[in-house]
């Protein structure tokens, strides 16, 4: 017969209860996060980032920060829908796809919405070809951003910005950052796998 020692008995327990309590916690921990940083309307995000070449997580991190997934958002500034685009904005990205019909409230159809900024995301892109950039023009304009670029107090190159003077686009592209680097993380796996139920991760 083998004997056990009291505290050998005490350390094997306490080892066989964190062995078990550690995987839920994992899951539980996960599970709130998911909940924080939903997935939704991802066959759409997932259709037009592929067109248009933009990652599927930057748009979630995008959305999460402008609408928190909310397609019937409206700024204080007019910005509408999902990625809370400004109805002059979409006017024209209408007209640049030659778009007969659009209306204002076309900007609350997910899919409009998504679409045009897929497409807005991958210009300022093109345009800049840099994601502080890039956020800075979706927040703030392009034109704010070229004039920030031309000016010394902001950038010493005129290819980047060393600072930049609005606290709203500062505060807008730490936000997005945080979201897209979140995102990264919980549904790396995910992605990987394609796994995808009810439109979501």
């Amino acid at each position: 017969m083998i004997f056990i020692s009291r505290k050998l008995l005490i350390v094997i327990v306490v080892l066989l209860v964190i062995a078990l309590i550690i995987p839920v916690a994992i899951k539980i921990h996960t599970s709130i996060l998911r909940f924080r940083y939903p997935v939704k309307y991802i066959d759409i995000i997932e259709k037009y980032a592929d067109k248009y070449d933009i990652d599927p997580f930057l748009v979630l991190a995008v959305m999460k920060a402008e609408s928190n997934f909310d397609p019937d958002a409206v700024s204080v500034k007019g910005a509408k829908g999902l990625m809370q685009i400004h109805p002059d904005t979409g006017e024209w990205i209408a007209k640049t796809f030659g778009l007969n019909g659009y209306k204002e409230s076309d900007l609350f159809n997910p899919e409009t919405n998504i679409k045009f900024s897929c497409w807005y995301l991958n210009k300022l892109n093109k345009e800049f070809n840099d994601p502080v950039l890039v956020l800075a023009a979706y927040n703030a304009g392009s034109g704010n951003v070229e004039k920030w670029l031309s000016e010394r107090e902001h950038s010493s190159n005129q290819k980047k910005l060393d600072n930049i003077p609005f606290k709203e686009t500062r505060d807008y592209i730490d936000r997005i950052t945080r979201n897209y680097k979140m995102y990264k993380k919980i549904y790396k796996d995910q992605k990987k796998e394609g796994n995808k139920s009810n439109g979501t991760y």
